[in-house]
Parts: C-alpha cells; structure tokens; sequence
C-alpha cells in the first residue's frame, strides 16, 4: 500500500447504514494520479514518489512544469505533492497511475485540506472567548510592559492546512474515483485535499446520525 493519494472534495450528502442509520458523508474524488517522479536516496538523498492530480491546461503553465510532467508522459497537473517512503519501493515506477483499486480494503483514514478562510476576526469567533463588548480586554500589564507571546488576539482565520485524523471510510467507488469519508472534511467544494490511510492502531470516529 503506498502512503497516499490525492483528491478533490465534492461535497457533502448523506448514506443510509444496513441498521437504518442516516450517516453525513463527505465526497472526494481521489485519483487517478499519475506519478510524476519516484526520488530515490541514492540520487535525491530520500525516498518519495511525487504524485499529481487534474491536468493544468499547458498555457497556464511554466515551462519547467510542462518538461517535469513530460518525463512521466503525462500532462501537468494542477495539484502535486510529495509523499515520502521509509524505504524504495520496487512497485512504484514514473509514469505509473494511482487509482482507488487498492483503497477498498481500507476503513480510516486521515484527510489533510485546507480550511475555509474567515478573514480577519475578533477574539469571539476566531477563539471562542467570553467577554464584553465582543472586545479581547487587557493586553499586558506593568511587567513585562509587552504583549506576551501566544495570546489571543484578533488576527487572520482559516485558510490554513488542517489534518483530521481517524476518519470513517463508509464505501469505496473504485470505478468512479471516489470515496466517502464519514463526517465534514475541511474546505470548501472543490477544494484540493490529501487522502492517508490511518495507521493500525487509530480506530475511527464515529459519524453523527
């Protein structure tokens, strides 16, 4: 099994279990992913494949990008990452497509997306604080005469890459490219996210009814 794959999320519907349970899903289209490069501690000094993911149309793209994806036989993608391998792996090869055919035996997972960005917000929203007049109150005080560092303040929210661990994978559609995770993914609908399988000892959430 290889470390990883790429997506993309769909949105958001609901499956019914064989006990009459109404489960929230998330969809993601994950795959196909081509590999675009396989480093190899000898060359590169680590082990990794490079995978990609929706093909970028070649005049939006730099040069560089369109000769690196050509190595591979494959057209430049929009999405690319690095997943990085404790040791070779002899079954992995450039030019190679990843699909979600070895996925179906897989029940958690950990999904890396980035959230929805909130823009610049008071101490409320941003950290759930109690006050009043929605203001952050004192900043410092006669000693240190400074803002200490890693206090809650009003500043920038979301838009930043977020990891939930241990999610439900309800069902697997191989021959579509999709798979459904139980619960919300961060992100909004089309945004770009990184699918894991979980390691052996995470045992999955369980999804609201």
């Amino acid at each position: 099994m290889w470390r990883g794959i790429l997506g993309k999320k769909l949105g958001m519907t609901q499956v019914f279990t064989e006990d009459g349970r109404r489960i929230g899903v998330t969809v993601i289209q994950a795959g196909p992913c081509p590999i675009l490069q396989v480093r190899t501690r000898e060359r590169d000094g680590y082990d990794a494949y490079q995978i990609g993911f929706e093909k970028k149309p070649e005049k939006v793209c730099s040069k560089p990008e369109i000769g690196h994806a050509k190595k591979s036989g494959h057209a430049p993608c929009r999405f690319v990452r690095e997943f990085f391998l404790r040791e070779a792996k002899a079954d992995l090869a450039e030019g190679q497509v990843l699909t979600l055919d070895a996925w179906t035996d897989v029940k958690v997972v950990q999904v890396t997306a980035k959230s929805k960005g909130k823009g610049f917000q008071g101490v409320v929203k941003r950290h759930g604080v109690k006050t009043h007049h929605r203001h952050p109150g004192s900043n410092g005080s006669l000693t240190p005469a400074r803002v200490i560092k890693g206090k809650r303040m009003p500043g920038h929210m979301g838009d930043d890459w977020v990891t939930h661990k241990g999610m439900e994978v309800v069902k697997v559609i191989p021959e579509k490219n999709l798979i459904l995770i139980g619960g919300p993914v961060p992100g909004g609908s089309g945004s770009f996210c990184i699918l894991r399988p979980a390691q052996p000892y995470q045992e999955p959430k369980a999804a609201k009814a």
